[in-house]
């Protein structure tokens, strides 16, 4: 489709326009015609400025999107009366700075960094948000428009320079800490990337909950361990400090026992598998969360049954776990919780109960065939409750030496493969075995 232009003036679009050709152009009463003007790159910068001036704001835009357009001309729209005029030279400029060359920058440098100055302080917050948006991430973008924008009350404006810019230093992000003490701004800042110890402290110091949640969420941001601390301590109060805090790539194994004794139980289940914590301190939050369901761990503490090991059990020994044990085994196997780590760990932890009410509940076999395999110290009949409830070989060697005190000469290890060194119906065959002893027990118990 032919263009306005060359139907008017009879020539290709490709041809340039004279001078006396533009000048005629710029002043047609028609504003189409002077708005794909405005669109043209060949024409000299003195018309382009006139039309930075065009009572349409169609054309003005025009010239705002023409990369032609001179500097001085950006400076005359930057007091422009239609908003989104302003709005569109401030996602430009923005885009524009960082890309010019050396030569250009010791042109037009200053007429930039003024147009960025006035559009970081523009009445319309929309302008100021589009220019902190397309700035937030430039390296080089002007310090002093970058830290007026950090500073802007709004906090549309200010976010994304305050979480993202680069330019920003610790002495600009502490300042505006102490003086602006906004909770969206403080949480702004504590998502960013790097977060210095310096910084954290000083968003802990400020004692906004909202804020400290995010910088305890923030994996990268550098909290010192006295800071940490003092968080844990005032964490009781702060609900959304915690899983935050469960969750802190490095957690010192005195932060985990303290955060176990009032995170909620999934929080605690996630202390519990965790694998960087230091042995006594993964054996004490085993403990307390023990003791936090009121189930104290069984033993002397050391796994060991105050029993000999080689004591014959009778038929009245067979019990069933207690029904806390019970009911916390099969709450956490209705959430795909009660894994084998779960199991290791409160084996680790002596608590024999949820043991052997976390192998019932997994294998499906009643609690107290479960009490008759462990407490006859069979390698076999507890190798077999391990397969049923779908443990690994290791963990029943685990659980033949620390919950069956099976001696370790006999104790059934895992095949080179790592499989179990019984086959599938020689285990059934146990299971069978102990199933029909208890059941003969309880019928003699009930007549």
């Amino acid at each position: 489709m032919n263009s306005l232009i060359r139907r008017l003036l009879g020539q290709p679009d490709t041809d340039p326009l004279s001078y006396e050709q533009a000048r005629e152009l710029a002043r047609h009463q028609d504003p189409d015609v002077r708005r794909e003007l405005a669109e043209r790159t060949d024409i000299v910068p003195e018309i382009l400025y006139y039309l930075a001036e065009d009572p349409d704001p169609r054309v003005r835009r025009a010239i705002i999107a023409n990369t032609a357009t001179p500097p001085l001309a950006h400076l005359l729209l930057a007091h422009d009366d239609d908003e989104d005029v302003r709005c569109d030279l401030a996602a430009k400029i923005a885009r524009l700075a960082p890309q010019l060359s050396e030569h250009e920058q010791g042109r037009v440098q200053a007429a930039i960094l003024e147009v960025l100055d006035n559009l970081a302080r523009d009445q319309i917050p929309r302008v100021r948000q589009i220019l902190s948006e397309a700035l937030k991430d430039v390296a080089d973008a002007p310090p002093d428009v970058i830290r007026q924008l950090a500073r802007d009350v709004e906090v549309a404006v200010a976010a994304p320079v305050l979480e993202f810019s680069p330019v920003l230093t610790d002495e600009d992000l502490l300042e505006i800490i102490a003086s602006s003490p906004i909770s969206a701004k403080l949480s702004a800042i504590s998502r960013r990337r790097l977060v210095t110890p310096m910084v954290a402290d000083a968003i802990a110091g400020t004692a906004d909950g909202d804020a400290i949640a995010v910088l305890l969420a923030n994996g990268s941001a550098q909290i010192r361990e006295e800071t940490l601390d003092r968080l844990i301590e005032a964490a009781p109060r702060h609900p959304s400090w915690h899983e935050p805090l469960v969750r802190r790539p490095t957690l010192g194994g005195d932060a985990a026992v303290r955060l176990a004794r009032f995170v909620a139980d999934n929080l605690i289940l996630v202390l519990q598998q965790r694998e960087d914590l230091p042995p006594d301190a993964a054996r004490e939050v085993a403990r307390v969360v023990h003791r936090r369901l009121g189930e104290p761990p069984k033993g002397d503490g050391r796994g060991a049954r105050t029993a000999p090991p080689d004591l014959k059990v009778t038929a009245t020994d067979w019990h069933r776990p207690t029904r806390q044990a019970l009911e916390r085994a099969s709450f956490m196997a209705s959430r795909g919780l009660l894994t084998e780590k779960v199991v290791e760990d409160a084996l680790f932890a002596a608590d024999e109960e949820f043991v052997t009410a976390a192998l019932a509940v997994l294998g499906k076999v009643p609690p107290e065939v479960v009490s008759a395999a462990i407490l006859s110290s069979s390698p076999q009949g507890i190798v077999a409750v391990a397969w049923k409830a779908g443990l690994s070989a290791q963990c029943a060697v685990h659980l033949q030496a620390q919950l069956g005190r099976v001696a370790p000469s006999v104790i059934l290890r895992p095949t080179r493969s790592a499989g179990y060194a019984l086959k599938p119906d020689e285990m059934e065959w146990q299971i069978d075995l102990f199933r029909k002893a208890v059941s003969e027990h309880l019928g003699r118990a009930g007549g």
